[in-house]
């Protein structure tokens, strides 16, 4: 059949909101240790790495975008087919490809703008759950509540995914607990627990090694054949690669870190792991050459009202969203109390000193982001409307300036000061006991994780990667197939490697530009991070989200790495080791997602569907 362009303009449209959905899904990637970042599902897989320090917010974007994409394109295909087929049958479109184009574009503009305005707001909800309910939506709105598939549906119907809302998190709690209380035994409990961390580390690169390897070759992609080979053949290479994977670790990482960890040789620079054994038998160093060990201790700042005031800015969003369990009067009564002995007088002065004095220090930096912070400041918009001549003008010169700080603002954000909470507030008092609650390990042992979570972040990049981005490419997909062939039945069709590769690369511009807002709101918020606990942490979720992929079911890595989180917090022995706050609010908004994206939906389908037109 030929292609539906009197559709081309539905077929825009949707393309437009699938990009939004992916762009979503990177903002809210929160989920992660690397750096301080955390959005819903890219941000989950790097903010654990970010706010454990293990890696810098750059060094996370550029890891970020290779494993998503390679992810999504290997493994991703299979949780699309779930969306595109699994919740609403084929035969409810009667074989209209222009009704089922008209769906699937409803549903990703219901759940990518619910989700934008979320992230926006600094709330964490999971886009997978979002864009599953609005499918759910248009469902109901295109052929009624009997047509979608509410059951189980052999693994693929909303029974099979919702289900996942309560496993995932449980699943992944159970897994990162067991890999943190493996770690504490084998490791932190020791007497000398350096040496233990070092030579133990081979065993990370086997486990994250093998998990890639079996996600790819057994269940991999369609397009690329893999699982029809044969038991023995994927046995082998997943085997193969893992153990290859540990045994050059041994070879050349391990010596690596014994010569920086160990003997804190300072001389040993990065590129000369390639050097193997050899480090070994390096001799000892003088007192001047040896290496200093970072601290990955999370503490508040405490420094004069100025600098508290500076680093208010970066809490200040996520105290309109976290409420300290007391009535509001008592809590705004509580603030000012706390702000009077800064020498302020109000939240809202606070809040208005803090940014100016942040951006002041932005314009005063070099590169396009400060020309972009000092244009700004230099041409505020004048008095009267926006439309008029003068501020036409202004908008014109701003315009510029503000594409380059949307693009470059979240590099420069201070996440682990939005994580931490202000010395003070009754936000900080709050953090200040759950960190306190946690047990503190030697600055040695975490540098060693520290390199072992640079992997652990990228295999859970690599799930994030082939779970969600079924979350956007499952409805483009159908879109696409129903436009380019006129054919409802099209659908099933498999899911072109081009639009899997788009929308991870739109999926990773998402974490580039927009995760901080999540990720503020994550990570260290929820407990005490470091790099033993946050590598934990992102193996667990990883594994729980590549076994749930493996059986095409769409789980939310949000809720992965929250569930992972609390799992390693608790293994502090104490429940007040974790901010059972957030991850209440974080709870109710997931299960808000479920009515208000599915209502949002339907009613925009249902509006289109049966609106009143001229024949």
């Amino acid at each position: 059949m030929p292609v539906l362009h009197q559709y081309d303009y539905i077929f825009a449209i949707g393309t437009l909101f699938a990009m939004l959905d992916a762009f979503n899904n990177g903002a809210t990637l929160h989920k992660t240790n690397v750096v301080t970042l955390s959005l819903d599902d890219v941000a989950n897989a790097w903010a654990t790495s970010v706010s454990s320090r293990s890696i810098s917010y750059r060094q996370a974007m550029v890891f970020g975008t290779i494993f998503e994409l390679l992810g999504a394109i290997t493994v991703g295909a299979r949780t699309a087919d779930t969306i595109k087929n699994g919740i609403i049958p084929n035969s409810a479109f009667h074989g209209n490809a222009g009704v089922q184009m008209l769906a699937f574009t409803c549903a990703l503009a219901a759940a990518s703008s619910w989700v934008m305005w979320c992230t926006k707001h600094s709330a964490h909800v999971s886009s997978t759950y979002s864009l599953i309910s609005a499918v759910a939506g248009v469902g109901v709105a295109t052929a009624g509540a009997s047509k979608v598939q509410w059951g189980w549906n052999k693994g693929k119907g909303l029974g099979a995914i919702f289900a996942g809302l309560g496993m995932a998190p449980a699943i992944s709690a159970g897994f990162a607990a067991s890999i943190f209380m493996l770690i504490k035994l084998i490791v932190h409990l020791r007497k000398n627990p350096i040496p233990w961390a070092v030579f133990t580390a081979p065993f990370f690169f086997l486990v994250a090694g093998t998990i890639c390897t079996l996600s790819i070759v057994y269940k991999g992609s369609p397009n690329l054949g893999l699982n029809k080979k044969p038991a023995w053949y994927i046995a082998t290479v997943t085997m193969s690669c893992g153990a290859g994977l540990a045994l050059l670790s041994a070879i050349f990482f391990v010596p690596f870190l014994y010569a920086r960890v160990i003997k804190r040789d300072n001389t040993v620079k990065w590129w000369m792991f390639i050097f193997g054994p050899a480090l070994l038998k390096r001799n000892a160093v003088a007192e001047s050459d040896r290496a200093v060990v970072p601290n990955y201790a999370v503490v508040q700042h405490d420094d004069e009202p100025e600098d508290r005031a500076a680093k208010a800015l970066h809490d200040s969003d996520s105290d309109e969203i976290e409420k300290d369990g007391m009535n509001k009067t008592a809590a705004t009564t509580e603030q000012r109390v706390s702000l009077t002995e800064t020498g302020l007088k109000s939240q809202k002065e606070l809040k208005a000193e803090a940014q100016e004095k942040f951006h002041a220090k932005l314009r005063q930096k070099p590169g396009p982001l400060g020309w972009a912070m000092r244009t700004l400041h230099n041409y505020p918009m004048g008095p009267g409307q926006i439309y008029e001549l003068h501020n036409m003008k202004i908008a014109a010169i701003r315009l510029p300036a503000m594409i380059v700080c949307g693009a470059l603002y979240g590099l420069n954000y201070d996440i682990h000061a939005a994580q931490t909470g202000i010395a003070g507030t009754p936000d900080g008092k709050r953090m200040e006991r759950v960190y306190a609650s946690a047990e503190k390990y030697p600055n040695e042992v975490e540098h060693t994780y520290s390199f072992i979570q640079i992997l652990t972040a990228c295999t859970a990049s690599f799930a994030h990667g082939a779970n969600d981005i079924g979350n956007s490419v499952g409805p483009w997909a159908v879109i696409y197939s129903a436009w380019h062939t006129g054919n409802a039945a099209a659908s099933k069709a498999p899911v072109p490697v081009w639009q899997l590769a788009v929308l991870a690369l739109t999926i990773s511009l998402g974490l580039i530009t927009y995760g901080f807002n999540i990720m503020k709101v994550m990570g260290n918020k929820i407990t005490y991070h470091s790099p033993s606990r946050g590598c934990s942490m992102e193996m667990g979720a990883a594994i729980t989200v590549l076994l749930f992929s493996q059986y095409s079911l769409p789980v939310s890595t949000s809720m992965c790495i929250t569930g992972a989180t609390v799992g390693v917090g608790l293994c502090n022995g104490t429940l007040k080791a974790v901010n059972w706050q957030r991850i209440g609010l974080l709870v109710t908004a997931w299960i808000a997602t479920i009515p208000i994206a599915g209502t949002l939906a339907g009613c925009l389908m249902g509006l289109f569907l049966n609106a009143p037109h001229f024949r």
